[in-house]
């Protein structure tokens, strides 16, 4: 069994999550910010989710304010404005770090499995993590791939 699975978070409530919760199923894992010039990829991870989610994708989506102050608001005003102004209906967890001495587990882990072209640190919001039914770490993206570019790589896991 993949060690993801046994990670926990916690939701935009507050509540604990473990990610057992998503066995069997395709992962796109996105750290995001809402006023970041790659927030419109909002919409881009919608479309494909709407499309996707029915064999088995989801999307994580963990707001991070640790790039130049991107996402300043609170869970809520986060979870607000992706739902009010790109409608989106993914699951939406805290605001965390990616990076440094406060870094989430999650991120220490996906980042241990594919270090990308920046080593071990996301260098920006919106840089993405593919993960396969089996809880691999199989692609990493960077924060310029827009999800239409990644598409056909998320298909071919479903």
């Amino acid at each position: 069994m993949s060690e993801l699975y046994n990670i926990n978070v916690l939701d935009n409530k507050g509540e604990t999550v473990s990610l057992s919760e998503y066995k069997g199923k395709v992962l796109l894992i996105v750290n995001t910010a809402t006023g970041c010039g790659f927030t419109p990829q909002y919409k881009g991870l919608e479309e494909m989710y709407r499309e996707y989610k029915d064999k088995g994708f989801e999307i994580l989506d963990f707001p991070c304010n640790q790039f130049a102050g991107q996402a300043p608001g609170d869970d809520k005003a986060i979870n607000e404005f992706c739902t009010l102004k790109y409608d989106t209906t993914f699951r939406r967890f805290k605001k965390i770090d990616v990076n440094g001495k406060n870094e989430d587990p999650l991120y220490t882990y996906l980042k241990s499995q594919k270090g990308g072209v920046f080593g071990r640190k996301i260098k920006w919001n919106f840089s993405k993590f593919l993960v396969d039914r089996e809880g691999n770490v199989v692609e990493r993206f960077a924060p310029t791939a827009k999800p239409e570019k990644i598409k056909d790589k998320v298909a071919k896991y479903l």
